[in-house]
């Protein structure tokens, strides 16, 4: 006798018709605020997983930190709980209530839309956080989050990307126009929204250095990483930490 699970046929057909209707990356679109958003949260789930989920200060202050993103931003409160509602919206974040927390948190269900391996999931964070990089820009700046030994890994899963069968998530700009080798930008806030970069203009101005240093990124990054453990060695609540002020 097969006691296996059953799904009749008419619940079957259901799932797939519901399967078929959902809507994916890159149709689903995302805003600069909104992208800046699931970065941080994808980065701070593998970087700092202590302290995730993430309520929205924390969310505010990954944001707007100098380490790691281009271009730096000042988002306010405001920008910052608007991107938030919004990718609600999108089931892309849903709100959770954490035992001895007093205030809400998010995490994201990337998992629900787009299905990604560790290395995969490195390299679309890395790309949300500073847009338009070299393959090599991309192998050095997730590290913490995924090593990669050979460039070449980079790119195959750039080249996944690109083939995904929905449509392309990230686009390949050629070597040329100010560009000595070729680059890779992500495409979930569409084409628009990646041509719209400056950094597509011949005479856009370079990135600062420290914008550019991968090695003193690494290190803010790591000091971040050791006051974070600190602070939960001491026994400090997340909400009164220097990224979590007090009201």
């Amino acid at each position: 006798m097969n006691l296996g699970f059953f799904i009749p046929y008419s619940q079957f057909r259901s799932m797939l018709h519901e399967m078929s209707d959902m809507t994916r990356f890159p149709e689903l679109q995302l805003t600069f605020i909104e992208s800046r958003i699931l970065g941080c949260v994808l980065e701070k789930e593998t970087t700092t997983p202590d302290y995730y989920p993430l309520t929205a200060k924390a969310i505010e202050s990954a944001c707007n930190q100098s380490s790691n993103r281009h271009p730096v931003t000042q988002l306010t409160t405001e920008d910052i709980e608007e991107g938030i509602q919004s990718l609600r919206r999108k089931d892309i974040l849903i709100q959770v209530h954490i035992s001895g927390s007093r205030v809400p948190k998010y995490e994201h269900q990337l998992p629900e839309i787009l299905d990604l391996t560790s290395p995969e999931k490195a390299v679309l964070t890395i790309l949300l956080l500073r847009s338009i990089q070299t393959a090599g820009e991309i192998k050095q700046r997730t590290d913490r989050m995924h090593p990669f030994t050979e460039v070449s890994q980079v790119e195959e899963i750039l080249k996944g990307f690109i083939d995904y069968p929905y449509g392309p998530l990230v686009k390949e700009l050629p070597a040329g126009g100010g560009r000595r080798v070729k680059t890779y930008g992500h495409l979930l806030g569409g084409e628009k929204g990646f041509e719209s970069d400056p950094r597509f203009e011949t005479n856009a101005d370079p990135e600062p250095p420290l914008a550019s240093d991968p090695s003193l990124e690494a290190r803010l990054e790591a000091l971040e990483s050791k006051l974070s453990n600190l602070y939960k060695q001491l026994d400090i609540p997340e909400e009164e930490t220097p990224e979590h002020p007090q009201s």
